[in-house]
């Protein structure tokens, strides 16, 4: 591989394209190297049954400032500005009106608890009523914004994201994969398929060893995840291990995606939502004929994903499927087929969904986030304070890194 460019981009996700965009802007040369086989990392819209279903990102959330949204519209991708289902059970089946009423209360008087007295120890899960009727119905809400149980959840990290979110999530129809993947520029050569297996620091800037061969470059941005960073995929100087160490104060939690196909006739309405057992933490919310389309969207969060990933899907789609049958009835077998499942934990250059910060370990996003002498640059969605977890967050945290590459490293090569 004879290219030498000015910067070396790691990982071709939202945060990697965000770079690569803003890079193509500057006077500094780009290459983008990709550990996989497509653009998107988190962000992966999939053509399955004629439809494209996200089984990564597929909300754009506080779509008001997210420049996704812009980007989306200049480049005419359609978006979908209804509102999301999310806090209304279809029918009340299985989840009275009552009962709504109350757990809507119990996560309510929970986030007043973090806001108004955070707890000393910064662990979420402190916050909570002892023995509180709707505790799990809480942990199963943890799940899936978090990945991770309110144990493992700091209440710092989680106030910061609550306050920054403005309610307002939108949908890219043709899917938010496809559109992170179509805004890569040409001007910024891509090779996928190309692990980075070590980074060194030389007089003139970084080597990046791949199995490709070694390409030498001024600087480096490093986007990819934080269980990357921290398992040791990539081996790094000893001069790194304040980072890596910070990588592994905001593990990646778990969250999986089921879709189930509706097959005939079926008493499924379109834009609607039911949560399988709101009483089980580890239950499963099922969004129903998204965009209009025959699907079942199951999304799996904390607990129920870890147990998807060690049972495998099979179980996760006959789980799924038990209960939707408990709350509409067992004729729905019928008509329900497994379609696809993502696999996130699974994926070597993943290693699980969005990160969260451990108790006492906010911080660590302001760390993980910091230039190394001026020629090594982190980004993705585990540097940005507040708007973590999200697509929009990962390419914000891109452009400030491609930023403070080009103020380093463009006035050296003007002298």
């Amino acid at each position: 591989m004879s290219v030498d460019p000015d910067v070396v981009i790691v990982g071709a996700g939202a945060a990697g394209v965000a770079a690569a965009r803003r890079l193509a802007e500057s006077g500094l040369s780009a290459l983008l190297l990709e550990a996989g086989q497509r653009v998107g990392g988190r962000a992966w819209t999939c053509d399955v049954a004629g439809l494209p279903l996200d089984l990564g990102c597929g909300w754009l959330h506080s779509a008001d400032r997210n420049p996704w949204t812009g980007i989306a519209e200049a480049s005419g991708f359609a978006i979908d500005r209804r509102p999301p289902a999310w806090r209304q059970q279809y029918r009340d089946l299985g989840f009275s009106r009552a009962e709504q009423v109350a757990a809507a209360g119990a996560f309510a008087a929970w986030s007043e608890r973090l806001a108004m007295a955070p707890p000393a120890s910064d662990v979420a899960a402190d916050a909570l009523e002892a023995g509180g009727e709707w505790n799990a119905y809480l942990q199963a809400m943890s799940g899936f914004i978090s990945g991770a149980g309110l144990e493992r959840i700091s209440a710092a990290d989680y106030l910061a994201y609550d306050a920054a979110s403005t309610e307002c999530n939108w949908r890219v129809t043709a899917g938010y994969g496809r559109l992170i993947a179509a805004s890569l520029p040409p001007k910024v050569p891509l090779r996928l398929a190309t692990p980075v297996e070590a980074i060194a620091l030389d007089r003139a800037g970084v080597s990046i060893a791949t199995p490709a061969g070694t390409i030498a470059a001024r600087g480096a941005i490093l986007t990819v995840s934080t269980a990357v960073l921290a398992g040791g995929a990539i081996r790094l100087p000893a001069a790194l291990d304040a980072w890596r160490h910070a990588a592994s104060c905001l593990p990646l939690g778990h969250d999986e995606k089921l879709f189930l196909e509706i097959l005939g006739d079926s008493p499924f309405a379109p834009e609607t939502q039911v949560l399988g057992d709101p009483r089980d933490a580890r239950t499963g919310a099922h969004y129903i004929r998204p965009l209009g389309r025959p699907v079942i969207e199951c999304f799996i969060g904390g607990e129920g994903a870890r147990m998807l990933e060690e049972e495998g899907p099979a179980a996760g789609f006959a789980r799924a499927i038990d209960q939707l049958a408990a709350l509409f009835g067992s004729e729905v077998r019928r008509c329900l087929r497994p379609l696809v499942a993502s696999h996130w934990s699974r994926m070597d250059h993943v290693g699980g969904a969005y990160s969260h910060a451990l108790p006492g370990r906010a911080a660590a996003r302001g760390d993980l986030a910091r230039p190394f002498e001026d020629r090594l640059f982190f980004a993705g969605e585990a540097t940005h304070r507040d708007d973590f977890s999200t697509a929009h967050g990962a390419y914000q945290s891109g452009i400030r890194a491609a930023e403070e590459a080009i103020a380093a490293l463009a006035p050296r090569r003007a002298e």
